[in-house]
C-alpha cells in the first residue's frame, strides 16, 4: 500500500504541486482581502467618529461688512499665512474687483487656516488647506433648470413695457434680436401691442438666475392686427412657417433701448445749430450717450475718425453698392478700423454728441450708387430666406405646436411667477 501510493506520487506530482499552488494563493488573496475590507471599515469608522467629534467652526461674510484679509487676521491667523492666502486666492480670482455683495466663508480651527470660499456672482473661488500646503481652484455653481413664460401689453416702449412686467434685460435683448429682421420695435410699435415669450431658464438652489435662453416669441401689432412669431430650433429662429428670413439690413442701426428718432430724412430740414435749412440726408436716433450702435449688415469699414460736422465718423461699405455712415460718436468700437471687417449686428460705436451736435443721438445715413436712401421706407432688403430642412421639419412641426401652446397660455396671464413652472425638456 505504502509504494502504491509512493508511484502515485511520483506519476503524479507536478500536477499535485501546482494544484497545492494555486490552493495556497487563493487562501492568501482571501485572507488578504478580508483584512483589507476589515482594515478599510475601520478607518473609516474612525474618520467619521473623527468628523463627528471636530466640529470645524465657519464663518459668512460680505466683503462691504468685512474685507477678507481682516477677517483672516481676526481669526488669528499671522501676517505672513494671511498674505499667503490672499495671493493664493489672487492666483484664481481677481481680488482687485471685488463687489460690497460678494460673500465669502471662512474656517479656521485651533489657529490653523482650513478652507476659504469665496463666491462671485455665480462662480465659487476656493483656498483649501491640504497636508499644510496651499491648494486654489474655482468650480461653477450648480444650476437647475426650468421652463417659464410671460405676456404683456406695450405701454409706451417694448423695452419699458417688459421690464416693468418682470422680465430681465438680457432676455428682453433676446426678444429683439428674434425679430431684428421684420420689426423695428421704435418705428412699429404702439401703445396696446401685444408681446409673449417662452424661455429655458438656468438658476441656483437660492433661487438666482444666471441666464435665461429665449425658446419662443409672439408679437400682435394693434395697426395690422396681425401677430409675428419666431421659434428657436436647431441654433436659429424661424417663422411659423419653418422659414428663416436673414436679410441683408437691420431695421435699426440702434437696438430699441430708450432711444427715438428726432430727426427724419428731409430735403429742407432747419438745422438747428446753423439754423438754415439744407437737406437732411439720413435719420437722427436721439439716445444716452454710450448707447452701443450696430452696423446694420455685413461690410468692410471705409473709414473710421474725426470727419468735420459729424465728428466721430464711421463709413462701411456693403455689398450691392451700399454705403452706410454713423456720425456723431462718441467712441468706436473694438477693432473698428479703415480696411477692418464687420459682421451684421457688430457695436461699431456708442452713441456720443460730438461734431455740430445738440444733444447725444446717431446720425445715420445710406446711400446706394451714391444716392442717399430714406432708410425707413426702402423695401429693397435683399432677403436671402431658407426653410427648415426637410428632414428637420417633422420635428420643427412638433416642436412648434408644443411652443404655440404653451404661448397662448402666457397670453392669458402676465409674467409667470417663481414656482409656476412647467418641466418641458429633460
Amino acid at each position: 500500500m505504502k509504494e502504491m501510493l509512493l508511484a502515485f506520487f511520483r506519476r503524479h506530482y507536478r500536477h499535485l504541486r501546482d494544484v497545492a499552488f494555486y490552493l495556497l494563493t487563493l487562501g492568501i488573496i482571501i485572507i488578504s482581502t478580508y483584512v483589507a475590507v476589515h482594515v478599510t471599515q475601520q478607518n473609516r469608522e474612525k474618520e467619521q467618529s473623527f468628523l463627528v467629534s471636530r466640529e470645524i467652526p465657519t464663518a459668512e461674510f460680505t466683503v462691504k461688512e468685512k474685507p477678507i484679509y481682516v477677517a483672516l487676521q481676526e481669526a488669528g491667523l499671522s501676517a505672513s499665512r494671511v498674505t499667503q492666502i490672499i495671493s493664493k486666492l489672487s492666483s484664481v480670482a481677481d481680488t482687485r474687483k471685488l463687489k460690497p455683495n460678494d460673500t465669502y466663508s471662512l474656517s479656521v480651527a485651533d489657529g490653523d487656516f482650513i478652507l476659504l470660499v469665496l463666491m462671485q456672482g455665480f462662480k465659487r473661488y476656493y483656498v483649501a488647506n491640504v497636508e499644510d500646503s496651499l491648494v486654489a481652484g474655482q468650480s461653477e455653481v450648480e444650476s437647475k433648470i426650468r421652463v417659464q413664460s410671460g405676456s404683456g401689453v406695450i405701454q409706451n416702449s417694448l423695452f419699458n413695457s417688459m421690464l416693468k412686467a418682470g422680465f430681465q434685460v438680457p432676455l428682453v435683448l433676446d426678444f429683439t434680436d428674434a425679430f431684428s429682421w421684420t420689426i423695428d420695435f421704435n418705428s412699429d410699435t404702439r401703445n396696446g401691442d401685444r408681446y409673449a415669450a417662452l424661455w429655458e431658464e438656468y438658476y441656483t438652489s437660492s433661487g438666482e438666475i444666471i441666464k435665461q435662453d429665449l425658446l419662443a416669441a409672439s408679437y400682435f401689432s394693434k395697426a395690422s392686427g396681425e401677430t409675428t412669431y419666431s421659434f428657436y430650433f436647431d441654433g436659429e429662429f424661424y417663422d411659423e412657417t419653418g422659414k428663416i428670413s436673414r436679410k441683408m439690413f437691420l431695421k435699426s442701426p440702434i437696438s430699441f433701448r430708450n432711444y427715438r428718432i428726432s430727426s427724419h430724412f428731409s430735403y429742407g430740414r432747419l438745422h438747428p445749430i446753423l439754423k438754415i435749412r439744407r437737406p437732411h440726408l439720413g435719420i437722427d436716433y436721439a439716445a444716452p450717450v454710450g448707447t452701443p450702435v450696430q452696423t446694420v449688415a455685413d461690410g468692410t469699414v471705409k473709414f473710421a475718425g474725426k470727419k468735420g460736422g459729424f465728428g466721430n465718423f464711421v463709413e462701411i461699405k456693403h455689398a450691392n453698392n451700399y454705403i452706410t455712415m454713423y456720425g456723431h460718436l462718441k467712441s468706436f468700437g473694438k477693432g473698428v478700423k479703415a480696411g477692418a471687417k464687420v459682421k451684421q449686428g457688430q457695436t461699431i460705436g456708442y452713441v456720443g454728441s460730438t461734431g455740430l451736435s445738440t444733444g447725444p443721438h446717431l446720425d445715420f445715413r445710406i446711400k446706394e450708387k451714391e444716392k442717399f436712401l430714406d432708410f425707413l421706407k426702402m423695401r429693397n432688403r435683399n432677403s436671402a430666406v431658407r426653410d427648415v430642412p426637410k428632414e428637420q421639419r417633422e420635428e420643427f412641426e412638433a416642436v412648434k405646436v408644443l411652443y404655440l401652446k404653451e404661448l397662448a397660455a402666457a397670453k392669458q396671464t402676465p409674467l409667470a411667477k417663481e414656482g409656476e413652472v412647467e418641466e418641458m425638456h429633460e
